[in-house]
């Protein structure tokens, strides 16, 4: 509790400083603080001070949860939608309907954050979403579908001696997802899970047939194991979020290529990875008197003049509209086929219940593609243990 406190305690006077909590990458610290920096150097803003603290994603959400119970809360988190909705019905962060123009950003972004008919953040960027990632070196025209994919997956791949043709976490179920769209299915309808499917079951039989027979990805990766994999020339074939862009462009240079995750050809859909952003949520701690302050720096944030920097800086699509018509962003390549993945996505689902999803399709997930168990039963466990950790929650 000590430490919470020694986070929150401001440098001046409380109602000249914003506390903001974030766990964005290293790379983007250095751009959060220009634009911090920039807003303090404005006239009207002498003797504000931000305070800004970086917490790894599960510690930001733990530390901000028993913060917020001590009544020592930061004024903002920076952070993606996935666990807006767990703050939401706590009491955590306040509904910011009414305090913000939201028809000003793009609809889906706004989407991911909205629960119960309430717009719950201010969007930063639009998209964090699954890609596909290539290295020139090797591929001289990306796949698009699967089968083209596979086809060089058993042929030039493996006369590369590369130590596998693609590479992605397949423990983790933010990458099952698009695949689990591609079978026509998805992990909720509305507030009621949906994992004990056939489209969860083929999804799993995939992996297992990408792993065991085909033998095209890593038998165990995490996501640091295939970032290496990727960098150091040892995969063809990536898929990363839009968070790691600008790290594999400075890597690669001329090399880096990107694409839309291929087609599905069993299927003919295309994998829908979730989609949302990042947001600044504002902690239903903060007085009133301070709304305006911390109104004038989300808007400066996300004006269209930062919003067009973010991209340039980050290789972020912005989420305000005004900004993506920028010629800066719509003449680059980069962005147009980041933007093509987008439309090929769903938004993350903001319902409180998507964290019991996201424990019990991990464990389970795991099980499968180790073959502890079958897919079938761990199809039907996913489901069972998720529903269980959901009446859990509500009672």
């Amino acid at each position: 509790m000590a430490a919470l406190c020694a986070c929150s305690r401001p440098v001046a006077d409380t109602s000249r400083t914003i506390v903001v909590w974030e766990q964005e990458d290293a790379q983007v610290a250095p751009y959060i603080d220009s634009v911090f920096e920039a807003f303090k150097k404005l006239p009207e803003n002498a003797g504000i001070e931000i305070v800004r603290t970086h917490y790894q994603t599960e510690d930001l959400r733990s530390q901000f949860q028993a913060a917020s119970l001590a009544g020592v809360a930061p004024d903002l988190l920076l952070g993606p939608s996935d666990t807006a909705g767990l703050y939401a019905v706590s009491g955590f962060i306040m509904p910011l309907d009414g305090q913000f123009d939201f028809s000003r950003y793009n609809k889906p972004v706004v989407e991911a954050i909205t629960l119960d008919g309430h717009a719950w953040g201010v969007p930063v960027s639009n998209g964090n979403h699954l890609m596909m990632f290539y290295n020139k070196k090797f591929v001289k025209s990306p796949p698009r579908t699967t089968d083209e994919l596979f086809a060089f997956c058993a042929g030039p791949a493996k006369q590369l001696k590369l130590d596998r043709c693609l590479a992605f976490d397949m423990g983790e179920p933010f990458w099952l997802m698009p695949w689990l769209g591609a079978f026509g299915g998805w992990p909720m309808d509305g507030k009621t899970p949906t994992l004990d499917t056939q489209p969860m079951r083929d999804t799993m039989d995939f992996y297992l047939d990408l792993k065991y027979d085909k033998k095209y990805v890593p038998m165990e990766c995490d996501y640091n194991c295939m970032d290496s994999l990727f960098k150091e020339n040892k995969a063809a074939f990536i898929i990363n979020g839009d968070w790691a862009i600008s790290g594999y462009q400075k890597h690669f240079k001329k090399d880096f290529g990107l694409c839309v995750i291929p087609m599905l050809s069993k299927t003919g859909r295309y994998p829908s990875p979730m989609v949302s952003g990042k947001y600044f949520m504002v902690s239903s701690g903060v007085q009133a008197a301070k709304m305006p302050l911390i109104k004038r720096l989300l808007e400066f944030y996300t004006s269209k003049e930062n919003q067009v920097k973010q991209y340039q800086v980050l290789t972020r699509l912005p989420a305000l509209k005004a900004a993506g018509s920028a010629p800066e962003i719509t003449s680059d390549e980069v962005s147009r086929i980041s933007l093509d993945q987008i439309l090929k996505g769903r938004p993350m689902p903001m319902a409180t219940e998507m964290r019991a999803v996201w424990d019990s399709a991990r464990n389970y997930l795991g099980m499968a593609t180790t073959r502890k168990l079958s897919v079938a039963d761990a199809a039907r466990k996913m489901q069972e243990n998720t529903v269980k950790k959901i009446d859990e929650m509500n009672q």
